[in-house]
C-alpha cells in the first residue's frame, strides 16, 4: 500500500466532523468573518456570488465561482446570480491570465454525483488553468499530480491581482 503523507488534510477532517453549520464548506466559508477570508480560502464576496479556491486543486490556482445562496439546482439559479457569476468568471480568468499566464483553461460545472460532483448540494463552477504539458508523468506513471505552490502562497498572489483588477 503506497502512503502519502498529507498534515493538511486533518483539519479538513476535523472541520468535517465539527460542522456546526449547514454542512457546506461554501456556505460556512462565506458565513465566517471576513477576517478568516484567507484561511477559508474565499478570494472575494459579493452580493450573489463568490469566489473561493478549491482546496483540493487539480492545478495551482483551480478557483470555484459559486452563488450565496445554498441551492444545488442549475435551473433554480435567478437571473442576478447568473449575471454575477458570469461576471466573476470572467474577472477569474482575467486574474489567473494576468497572475500565472497558464496556455488555457477548464470552466465548468460538474452536476450531480455520476457527472463526477464531489459536492452536489451547492452549485459552484470550477476555473482551472491548465498549461502545456502540466500533465506529466508523474499522473500517468505514479497515479499522483503535483502542485507546486501552496495554497496560502496561492491565495496571497491571486488576492494581490483580484485587488488591483477593479
Amino acid at each position: 500500500m503506497e502512503i502519502l503523507w498529507a498534515p493538511w488534510r486533518l483539519s479538513y477532517v476535523q472541520k468535517v466532523t465539527e460542522n456546526k453549520g449547514c454542512g457546506c464548506f461554501i456556505c460556512d466559508a462565506f458565513n465566517d468573518s471576513p477576517e478568516n477570508d484567507k484561511k477559508n480560502l474565499l478570494l472575494h464576496r459579493g452580493k450573489k456570488a463568490l469566489v473561493i479556491l478549491n482546496r483540493f486543486p487539480y492545478n495551482t490556482a483551480h478557483l470555484m465561482i459559486c452563488p450565496v445562496r445554498h441551492t444545488g439546482d442549475f435551473e433554480s439559479l435567478l437571473p442576478e446570480e447568473m449575471a454575477e457569476i458570469d461576471e466573476l468568471l470572467k474577472k477569474s480568468v482575467r486574474v489567473i491570465r494576468r497572475a500565472y499566464n497558464p496556455d488555457g483553461f477548464n470552466v465548468g460545472l460538474n452536476l450531480g454525483k455520476p457527472s463526477g460532483g464531489s459536492h452536489d448540494t451547492h452549485i459552484h463552477y470550477h476555473v482551472v488553468p491548465r498549461w502545456n504539458g502540466d500533465t506529466n508523468f508523474m499522473p500517468i506513471i505514479g497515479g499522483v499530480k503535483v502542485i507546486p505552490q501552496s495554497l496560502e502562497e496561492t491565495y496571497d498572489i491571486l488576492k494581490k491581482f483580484w485587488r488591483n483588477d477593479d
